[in-house]
């Protein structure tokens, strides 16, 4: 039986593309090996949102040949989309596929094995207009499924390599996101975290249908207990999407709304389509709507030109929104993109000195945000074994808090209700109540 490996780089889209990709393979009758272990192919889906993520991609695709030079080498992803020359030239690659025609990998090794010269397939991804269908019916490891419901992004923001890698906004049909829901269902997950390179921007290549319409529809998915949305722009927060947020009984009381910058200056720059009065406005209504709603973030921080004013008023809106975690990263130039050519960047010391100050007070934050429930019950879905101790089981409540539980194995993967002993950050800790749909409580609350 002929073995692949793969190894993913960066965000859970690439992550979510992997498993898609094994797909073709399993119908091919191929057996999945780790990646240090001898295959007959080496998958290697790249990331390349920082010039760190296309060194990285390099060693892992010289570390396949070192283990198998006899290997076919398949690269793919964001990093062999928007540099196909310089992956093709790596020693050892044989095949480049970018971030579309993931379906023609197999044919493409065939091929390879046959004629034995290198394949470049990577197309004019800016051309590209309709959302590539890749089936995901279940995930090797994981107790959360995602779900991609679109590709690409259409916001071209300064620091951003991204629409060069993935192309413009395409959206998936919605019959296709509401078939792999049941189907993610019927395999046995609970919960489905809705992904994409620009989520919110869902339906905006469409007439009349938009992601506030795709939460109502999923919301009457049978068996489907939680939805995630991964990530949303200020920007995208509709009135429409609030009250679809409102009326629903599934959506989490989690959502990740990057703010990159707290001053309206940093963000014009940025080329950002919001302002920090709208940004405000926005999470204050979410958290109307969610009680109890944790607001997660990212904030890029010494942005070229970014004064000690300018950063002040980050600061500053970071403290007063209190958000349950941040993000916190120091801007590094990103070769093609706008703000990489921009002439007063930050110097480092400054920079990290900033970078240290913000990671202070998220963390403090993160700590006020998990002790209002000290002494709660939450419910939550057990990943996988702690790593120190093994009696003890992690994972994350609706309002993705991480808690160590003592439970047996048998409990990955089910809605349990724990209450929290002792709140803290990055860790909770708490004890087994009960599973879902159980009357008898194990442990007086």
């Amino acid at each position: 039986m002929r073995k692949v490996a793969f190894h993913t780089l960066g965000c859970k889209v690439n992550h979510y593309e992997t498993e898609a990709i094994w797909q073709l393979f399993q119908k091919e009758n191929y057996e999945k090996v780790e990646f240090d272990q001898t295959a007959d192919v080496y998958v290697i889906n790249t990331c390349t949102v920082t010039n760190t993520g296309d060194k990285k991609s390099r060693q892992v695709i010289r570390r396949a040949v070192r283990r198998n030079p006899d290997a076919v080498i398949c690269v793919t992803g964001c990093y062999a989309q928007t540099s196909p020359a310089e992956v093709m030239a790596v020693p050892g690659v044989d095949i480049v596929v970018g971030t579309q025609d993931r379906h023609k990998m197999i044919p493409y090794i065939e091929q390879f094995q046959q004629e034995r010269e290198p394949i470049n397939g990577v197309g004019n991804i800016m051309k590209t207009r309709v959302y590539e269908e890749l089936d995901v019916p279940s995930f090797t490891d994981r107790t959360r499924a995602s779900l991609k419901i679109q590709e690409g992004c259409n916001n071209f923001c300064t620091f951003c390599i991204i629409p060069w890698a993935r192309g413009l906004l395409r959206s998936r049909d919605p019959e296709e996101v509401l078939k792999q829901a049941r189907q993610l269902v019927e395999a046995g997950y609970k919960e489905i975290v809705l992904t994409g390179i620009h989520t919110g921007g869902y339906g905006e290549d469409m007439k009349d249908y938009n992601l506030a319409r795709l939460l109502k529809e999923l919301e009457n998915v049978e068996g489907l207990k939680r939805i995630r949305i991964s990530s949303i722009e200020g920007s995208q927060i509709t009135d429409e999407v609030i009250q679809a947020i409102d009326a629903s009984d599934k959506i989490v009381r989690h959502l990740h709304v990057p703010m990159q910058s707290g001053s309206d200056t940093v963000l014009k720059r940025m080329r950002r389509k919001y302002t920090m009065e709208f940004y405000k406005e926005r999470v204050d209504r979410l958290k109307e709507a969610l009680p109890g709603l944790a607001v997660t973030s990212d904030v890029i921080v010494g942005f070229p030109g970014e004064t000690d004013e300018e950063f002040q008023e980050t600061y500053d809106a970071v403290r007063d929104i209190g958000f349950s975690e941040l993000h916190v990263f120091p801007y590094s130039k990103r070769t093609g993109t706008p703000a990489a050519r921009m002439t007063d960047q930050v110097d480092d010391d400054r920079k990290h000195a900033r970078v240290r100050s913000l990671i202070e007070l998220c963390n403090q934050q993160a700590k006020e945000y998990a002790s209002l429930f000290e002494g709660e019950v939450l419910e939550m879905i057990p990943e996988e074994a702690d790593k120190e101790n093994s009696s003890l089981l992690t994972g994350y409540t609706d309002n993705y808090m991480k808690v160590k539980v003592e439970l047996p194995e048998q409990y990955i993967g089910e809605i349990v209700k724990v209450k929290i002993t002792k709140a803290g950050y990055p860790f909770n800790e708490g004890i087994f109540v009960k599973k879902e749909n159980e009357t008898a409580f194990s442990v007086l609350s």
